[in-house]
């Protein structure tokens, strides 16, 4: 494909891009790489029934091509790869189509997937799927995911085996023995650059010599399972762009695609937009950053796209958007309204949030919502169709959190997230030098002195031991014969139990219990935030006094 300002080019009938040329360099991808090994789409499968996040790695290969559009304007070409039973066990159970798009005076390309599953075929599970370039490393050595993540980066050499040391994650190492010297000592991990999908629109690389930027710019999020708070791969040490579409990080289990032998499903994936541009009238490298915000921007309002070819993708004229307001009928409303400017409408019901959701594909739907500073979820339990160019107004509608009575003391801020906890600083054996005194830290101090995570200890047989935490509190007087509420709202979890005790460490059955929970592997992965779960117990007011009483947070690993 070539518009003249770029050339791509891209395997027959394979699908992988193999090379890019522009701007003064004849191929930014990794030309030490082989073909199959630059440009790519990939997923991993399971077998249903299979347990965890893992699974076999495939590499999406074409088994036949299509031009479907070419004029003065645009070139759409297909690459498809067809499923059926003589591959049983051997691929995913998924027809695949791989387009690209180049459209006229373009500075970059579009690619997008359509996946299907027929009714008839072996269930499976889809853990993650995603596109991956592989830039030159000779090239490409400055990083930017957002305005204050981005740094020159360590090379690739700089993570084998006599350079680095390996810690507890194969993801991360300690760079021993870098070829450039500024790098020793630091901790190398491509999980420090993960982004929340809200936040991030475009990240990727830039090169000095010629000045030259590779972006990835993702015009939205509606192809992303997991919601806002689902946080995502980025770019990392390789040099190595990622569009991810599925991925279980930060969620474990919970997030995997799971597809039944008697269910259809075909979903298409964005298109996403590789970006790639240059300085013309500015010696200053780092405006390449600028521009490909601008360009993500400009990508964003554009959405949904006109000119893809492919009927599965919905056009505007195809969708439909709703509005309304969120009311939230708490006594905490006015507290946190004082707090706050412009967030909301403060009445004498509470607080009022106003919402509109535009570019929605046809179909059956229900509504979701948080609202920070509130414990629990709203959920609309009435189904919304959406048909082609509708526009529904919901009204109003009432979200009532949670609540049996006055808060008697609440600790931390109910916001999904532990950033609002104490978190020392790290060992400085063990740091990314990007994060010191970054904003980003999460080193904040609730009272001084809750850590933001409780975690088993370690033994010296490689089992691990409970840790128990204590809430003291005091009471002037009690409700022996009423129940109190105790909520816990989890920000993650990772194999974990849960127990709760009141007023004797010691006995069993403890009062309450998790039991084992969730596969998020978030604080392994420098997050403080993976799936939300709330936990609401009973608690005897017989077992209170008045006085001092103590409430024991037990976790332990099964």
């Amino acid at each position: 494909m070539d518009n003249g300002i770029l050339q791509v080019t891209i395997s027959k009938p394979d699908g992988h891009v193999t090379g890019i040329q522009g701007y003064g360099i004849d191929n930014m991808l990794e030309v030490r790489n082989k073909e199959i090994n630059r440009g790519y789409r990939d997923l991993v499968w399971s077998e249903t029934g299979s347990t965890g996040t893992t699974g076999t790695d495939e590499l999406i290969k074409g088994s036949s091509f299509r031009v479907i559009v070419q004029n003065e304007e645009q070139v759409e070409i297909s690459f498809t790869r067809q499923w059926d039973f003589s591959l049983q066990g051997n691929l995913a159970p998924l027809n695949i189509e791989k387009r690209y798009i180049m459209t006229r005076n373009s500075s970059g390309f579009y690619s997008y997937g359509i996946y299907e599953h027929l009714k008839e075929w072996p269930a499976f599970n889809l853990p993650q799927t995603r596109i991956v370039f592989r830039l030159r490393k000779d090239k490409f050595q400055y990083m930017a995911v957002s305005d204050n993540r981005q740094r020159h980066m360590p090379l690739p050499d700089d993570r084998l085996p006599k350079r680095c040391e390996a810690l507890a994650y194969p993801e991360a190492v300690v760079i021993l023995e870098p070829i450039e010297p500024e790098f020793i000592g630091e901790v190398d991990d491509k999980y420090q650059y993960s982004y929340k999908n809200r936040n991030f629109k475009v990240h990727g690389w830039t090169s000095s010599d010629p000045p030259v930027g590779f972006w990835q710019i993702t015009p939205s999020n509606e192809f992303r399972s997991g919601g806002p708070l689902k946080q995502n791969l980025t770019s990392h040490v390789g040099p190595i762009t990622l569009a991810m579409f599925l991925s279980a990080h930060y969620a474990g289990e919970d997030l995997v695609l799971k597809l039944k032998q008697d269910e259809p499903w075909k979903k298409v994936f964005s298109p996403v937009f590789f970006d790639i541009n240059t300085l013309l009238d500015n010696n200053d490298s780092l405006w390449l950053w600028e521009d490909a915000k601008q360009q993500a921007l400009i990508e964003s309002q554009s959405w949904p796209y006109n000119f893809p070819a492919s009927e599965d993708f919905s056009n505007l004229d195809q969708r439909g958007s709703i509005s309304g307001r969120l009311q939230v009928r708490d006594r905490r409303c006015r507290i946190l309204a004082d707090r706050t400017q412009g967030l909301s409408i403060l009445d004498n019901n509470g607080c009022r949030w106003y919402f509109s959701i535009t570019n929605i594909r046809a179909g059956d739907y229900n509504l979701y919502a948080f609202v920070p500073g509130f414990i629990g979820d709203y959920r609309n339990d009435d189904v919304i169709t959406i048909t082609e160019g509708c526009d529904i107004d919901l009204g109003d509608r009432v979200f009532e959190p949670p609540r049996d009575g006055p808060t008697l003391w609440e600790i931390g801020i109910p916001d999904r997230s532990a950033a609002e906890f104490y978190i020392p600083d790290p060992n400085p054996k063990y740091i990314n030098k990007l994060y010191v005194n970054h904003p980003d830290r999460f080193r904040h101090d609730y009272k001084k002195d809750w850590f933001y995570a409780q975690v088993t200890r370690k033994k010296d047989d490689d089992t691990y031991e409970a840790t128990t935490w204590q809430i003291k509190f005091n009471l002037n007087n009690v409700d022996q014969n009423g129940i109190y509420k105790l909520r816990l709202a989890v920000a993650t979890a990772n194999v974990a139990e849960l127990q709760v005790r009141v007023n004797d460490p010691k006995v069993e059955p403890p009062l309450f219990t998790t039991g084992q929970i969730a596969n998020d592997n978030t604080i392994a992965r420098h997050g403080i935030h993976g799936l939300y779960r709330l936990y609401s117990i009973d608690l005897p007011g017989a077992k209170l006094m008045a006085g001092d009483n103590t409430i024991f947070l037990t976790s332990c690993k099964l």
